[in-house]
């Protein structure tokens, strides 16, 4: 691995897949997320299913899923793992030791998880930053296979993202975005949804989120309550853009919904198509 870093300009990082396990005598799970971290930095990233197409694969595995805890429970390991990082040993003397290094967390994190959570076994793997590695390994091993469609086909929230990174990282704006933005403190504690990508410019504060017109055109209603709440609690001054995965047609009366629910919050809808000369756009402004 050593030789591979070297050589691609890569860095070594370290993951575990995390795993949902209902019966522990059946000896059957389903993985449902990433936990991926910088041996060197400590810097880690942690990411849960949360798309409705997830959760909708989980439950006819599992019909008898509680799924309100599944959703809470990303907010509760970030927390349990923030704490054991900052919270130094006291020895047996009652001398303060050393903070625990990452992987003695990890193992006292994963001793103290619910037996239907499970840490698949550590393993490393190569890349060029964290976020783009963590997207490719949740693609991997948790997001929904992909079934080959034609060209033009509807796609999901995952593969929206996807190509959303690939375009902001040629931009070279990928390490000026917050990812993964949560929204409970604008809205209500627990509240499990997130947006994908925020940024800040001149007083302003922007946030883009992917939806999924052809397969989730609800989502529009729950990406304008938030947008409005944001609005409403923010200190800054706020703007916001849903990234389509088809066009809106003014024939069509399901993107019509669409665009007339996103307009009335305020939030700009963005064909995928489209998605490169937009942040072209942003770009310049962000560096004002």
């Amino acid at each position: 691995m050593e030789t591979l870093e070297k050589s691609g300009m890569t860095k070594s990082f370290v993951y575990h897949v995390v795993r949902y396990s209902p019966s522990i005598l059946r000896d059957e799970w389903v993985n449902i997320g990433v936990l991926l971290f910088d041996p060197r930095s400590g810097e880690r990233r942690f990411r849960l299913m949360e798309a409705p197409e997830e959760f909708a694969r989980l439950r006819r595995m599992h019909p008898h899923l509680d799924e309100a805890a599944l959703r809470g429970l990303r907010d509760e390991l970030e927390s349990r793992c923030e704490q054991l990082l900052t919270t130094p040993a006291v020895e047996k003397d009652g001398t303060i030791g050393a903070a625990p290094t990452w992987k003695q967390v990890v193992t006292k994190w994963d001793d103290t998880l619910a037996n239907t959570i499970q840490l698949a076994q550590e393993k490393g793997t190569l890349g060029a930053d964290l976020d783009a590695e963590m997207e490719r390994l949740y693609v991997d091993y948790v997001a929904p296979l992909a079934v080959p469609a034609r060209v033009g086909a509807a796609g999901s929230r995952a593969s929206l993202r996807g190509y959303c990174g690939q375009v902001l990282r040629q931009a070279q704006i990928w390490n000026r975005l917050e990812k993964s933005v949560r929204a409970a403190p604008y809205t209500f504690p627990g509240d499990p949804m997130r947006i994908d990508y925020s940024y800040r410019r001149n007083g302003t504060r922007g946030f883009v989120q992917t939806l999924s017109v052809s397969r989730a055109p609800g989502d529009a209603k729950l990406l304008a309550y938030t947008a409005e709440r944001i609005t409403a609690k923010s200190d800054l001054g706020t703007e916001f853009a849903a990234v389509t995965d088809v066009p809106l047609l003014a024939k069509n009366e399901r993107h019509q919904f669409v665009g007339d629910t996103l307009r009335t919050a305020g939030i700009e809808p963005v064909p995928l198509e489209g998605f490169a000369v937009w942040v072209a756009k942003l770009k310049p402004l962000l560096r004002a």
